[in-house]
C-alpha cells in the first residue's frame, strides 16, 4: 500500500492522552482514532474514560461505540476498522490521530498481525491437551509448566489468549513466542510519528486512583448493574474489564464495595506499569511529558514538513 502520514499517541492509562489529542487534533485539523480495546465497545462508557460528548462533537471520533459488549474484538478487525477509517480520513484531507493505550492493536496497525499456523477451535480447544495434562491441573497452570515465557506475557484473568498460546504449542510443537518472535513484526504500514505521554510514577499512580474514585462517583457501579439487566454477561470479553470485573465481583457479594475500588485502582497500577513496558520495548516512542504541549507540536510539524 501506498504509505500515509499518520500520528500515534501511546502512554498509560490516566496519563492525559486523550485531553491532549483534543487539544492537538483542533491545532492541526487531525480526525481522532482510538486504540482503546474497552472503548470500541457500546455502554460502556465510565469505565472506559471514553472522550466526553463536548470533545466528540468538536473533534471527529472514530471506532468508539462499534461493538455490543458481548463480542469479541480483536486485533485483526482492529487493523480492518482502522485502516477504513485513516483512509477515509486521508481523503478529506485530514491527519489521522491514533490515540490509545492498548500496545497490540498499535502494533497490528503499524506493523501487521502474526499469524499463528493453527486454526482456531473455541469449543474444541481441549482436544489437543488431552493426555497432556496433569491431574488437576488448569489451562493456566498447564501454560506455566509447558511454556512459561509465554505464560509471563499473559495476564492470569486472560483464558483467551491463555488457551490459545497452548493450542499453537501442541499443535504445532513451538511457543507462540517464538513464533511470533520469527515474524518480528517488520513490516510498516504506515509513515507514522509515535508519540508517548508519560509522567513520573507518583503522579501516574495518584492520577489513576482518583481516576478509580471519580468512576465511582459517576456512577460505574449503576452502569455495570444496568449492562447485566440488559443480558450482557459476565464473563463476556468487555466485563472482564478493568472496572467491571471488579463492580461484578461486588454484586455477586464476593467482595465489599471498598474493596472492589482499591482493588480497581491495584490492578489499574499495575496495567499502567505493563503498558509503559510494553511501548518501551515494542515501539520507538518520543516520550513528553503532558505539560511539554510545544515541544510535542514542534514535533509534529517536522514530521509533517520533511519529505
Amino acid at each position: 500500500m501506498s504509505l500515509g502520514k499518520i500520528l500515534v499517541l501511546v502512554g498509560p492509562t490516566a496519563a492525559g492522552k486523550s485531553r491532549l489529542a483534543v487539544r492537538l487534533a483542533d491545532e492541526i485539523g487531525a480526525e481522532i482514532i482510538t486504540a482503546d480495546s474497552m472503548q470500541v465497545y457500546r455502554d460502556l462508557d465510565i469505565g472506559t474514560a471514553k472522550p466526553s460528548a463536548q470533545e466528540r462533537a468538536g473533534i471527529p471520533h472514530h471506532l468508539i461505540d462499534i461493538a455490543d459488549p458481548d463480542e469479541t474484538f480483536h486485533a485483526a478487525r482492529y487493523q480492518k476498522e482502522a485502516d477504513r477509517a485513516i483512509a477515509e480520513v486521508l481523503a478529506r484531507g485530514h491527519v489521522p490521530f491514533v490515540v490509545g493505550g492498548t500496545g497490540l492493536y498499535v502494533k497490528a496497525l503499524l506493523h501487521g498481525l502474526f499469524h499463528d499456523p493453527t486454526p482456531p477451535s473455541h469449543e474444541r480447544w481441549r482436544d489437543p491437551f488431552r493426555g497432556q495434562e496433569q491431574p488437576g491441573e488448569d489451562p493456566r497452570a498447564m501454560l506455566n509448566r509447558l511454556d512459561p515465557a509465554t505464560a509471563e506475557r499473559i495476564h492470569p484473568n486472560d483464558s483467551a489468549r491463555t488457551r490459545r498460546a497452548l493450542e499453537v504449542l501442541l499443535k504445532t510443537g513451538r511457543s507462540i513466542t517464538a513464533l511470533q518472535k520469527d515474524h518480528g513484526f517488520r513490516e510498516n504500514r504506515y509513515r507514522a510519528l509515535l508519540l508517548g505521554l508519560s509522567l513520573p510514577r507518583e503522579e501516574l499512580y495518584r492520577r489513576i486512583n482518583a481516576r478509580a474514585d471519580w468512576m465511582v462517583e459517576q456512577g460505574l457501579l449503576e452502569e455495570v448493574r444496568s449492562l447485566l439487566g440488559r443480558g450482557t454477561g459476565r464473563e463476556t470479553p468487555a466485563m472482564r474489564g478493568l472496572g467491571y470485573r471488579h463492580m461484578v465481583q461486588f454484586l455477586q457479594g464476593s467482595i465489599p464495595l471498598e474493596d472492589a475500588v482499591e482493588t480497581l485502582k491495584r490492578d489499574t497500577r499495575h496495567y499502567a506499569k505493563r503498558q509503559i513496558t510494553w511501548f518501551c520495548n515494542q515501539e520507538k516512542v518520543t516520550w513528553f511529558q503532558p505539560a511539554q504541549v510545544l515541544g510535542i507540536s514542534d514535533r509534529i510539524q517536522e514530521f509533517f514538513s520533511a519529505v
